[in-house]
């Protein structure tokens, strides 16, 4: 496994990669006991560029290769919310009716909340049904400068 430190806005991120594969992004509170290894690579420095211009402004969509983790729903919930464009929301209820299972509001709220690809797989963008923020690994600052950086730069 490869792994890269990025400074951001939002704290320190690692990401992590096998092969080709970008499997996690993590946020400094979910490596920070995480032996500090930094072996990069070509995909990992290519991530950390399409961050970094995403955090610049000048990316609303990334292009890397991400691993296929997750169950069949947790795809199809993830898959939903890589389409919520760029500085746009979209409540986890949205999310339900969009995969077809409009009484899974719960369920999309669970499997948003274990997206391994945070920022890459916009988790930021699902907000609560009354446009409130809630749950998110960075935690609610992390996904509010998230959001902000997006309205400012969309």
């Amino acid at each position: 496994m490869d792994t890269q430190y990025l400074t951001t806005p939002v704290g320190k991120l690692r990401l992590v990669a096998s092969g080709t594969q970008l499997l996690r992004i993590e946020f400094e509170r979910q490596h920070m006991h995480a032996p500090h290894t930094d072996a990069s690579s070509k995909l990992l420095a290519h991530c950390a560029t399409q961050l970094a211009e995403y955090f610049a402004g000048q990316r609303a969509v990334f292009t890397v290769t991400l691993a296929d983790a997750g169950t069949a729903f947790q795809r199809s919930v993830w898959q939903a919310i890589r389409g919520i464009p760029y500085g746009e929301t979209r409540s986890y209820r949205d999310i339900a009716r969009g995969i077809g299972k409009p009484t899974a509001t719960r369920a999309v709220g669970a499997a948003s909340s274990r997206n391994p690809l945070p920022i890459v797989v916009p988790c930021h963008r699902v907000v609560g049904s009354d446009g409130s923020l809630t749950g998110f690994a960075g935690g609610l600052e992390a996904k509010a400068v998230l959001l902000a950086l997006e309205k400012r730069w969309g």
